[in-house]
């Protein structure tokens, strides 16, 4: 037995019954589907988080410069940190 259905019956006690029960099909698409949510939860708190952390380390303000100033030099930068953060945090969800 994996780690992941264990974890994933300690956190979610309904899915504890069909994830013991690993030969059924359908017990091991629960757990493969419960995964993918939790994942992709984690995934999207830690994308919110390194956004707001980008956000405050510029010295100026992100959205001044963006909607006020029509800066693209800005956008083109931003929207390559953000993609730079999405490969990683992909990476090492997917392990």
């Amino acid at each position: 037995m994996t780690m992941l259905p264990r974890f994933l019956g300690t956190v979610f006690p309904m899915a504890a019954a069909e994830v013991a029960a690993e030969g059924s099909p359908g017990g091991l698409l629960v757990s493969h589907i419960l995964a993918a949510v939790i994942f992709s939860a984690v995934g999207l708190a830690a994308f919110c988080a390194s956004v707001w952390v980008i956000s405050k380390i510029t010295p100026f303000s992100l959205r001044k410069e963006l909607e006020e100033d029509q800066n693209t030099a800005v956008a083109i930068i931003i929207g390559a940190m953000i993609l730079g953060m999405s490969i990683i945090i992909a990476g090492a969800i997917h392990g």
